[in-house]
C-alpha cells in the first residue's frame, strides 16, 4: 500500500501496527523493562533500582509481558522463590527500536535536559 492511500481515513480508526505495538510496549516501564532485559539484567530487584518503578508497578509490566509472550522467567531460587526474566524472540526483536530510541534521546532530548538545568 502506498503512503498516499494510507493517508485518507475514512471515518473509521486506522488500522495500524504501530497503535497495536504501542498497546504492547508503549508505556514507559514497559520499554525501561525491556531495555534492562536488553542489557542482561534480569532480577526483579535489579531491574527495579535500574528503572526506578515503584514495585508494584514493575510486577505488573513484568507480568503483562510475560502475557503477551515479550518475556519469559525462569525460578532461580525456590526458598524464597525467586524468578529472573528473559527475552524472548519477539523481546530480542525491539532490540533495534530501543537502540534508535536511544539514539534518538541522545540526539534531541538528553543534550536540552541537562543544558536546561
Amino acid at each position: 500500500m502506498s503512503q498516499e492511500s494510507e493517508r485518507t481515513n475514512l471515518g473509521a480508526p486506522r488500522v495500524c501496527s504501530i497503535a497495536d505495538a504501542l498497546d504492547v510496549v508503549g508505556e514507559r516501564w514497559s520499554l525501561l523493562v525491556l531495555r534492562e532485559l536488553d542489557f542482561g539484567v534480569g532480577r526483579f530487584t535489579d531491574i527495579q533500582v535500574n528503572t526506578g518503578a515503584p514495585r508494584e508497578t514493575l510486577a505488573l509490566r513484568l507480568r503483562k509481558l510475560e502475557d503477551l509472550g515479550v518475556i519469559d522467567k525462569r525460578r532461580y531460587s525456590e526458598h524464597p522463590p525467586r524468578d529472573e526474566y528473559f527475552l524472548t524472540e519477539a523481546g530480542h526483536d525491539i532490540s533495534p527500536v530501543l537502540r534508535a530510541l536511544r539514539t534518538w534521546g541522545e540526539r534531541h532530548v538528553t543534550p536540552r535536559v541537562h543544558a536546561a538545568g
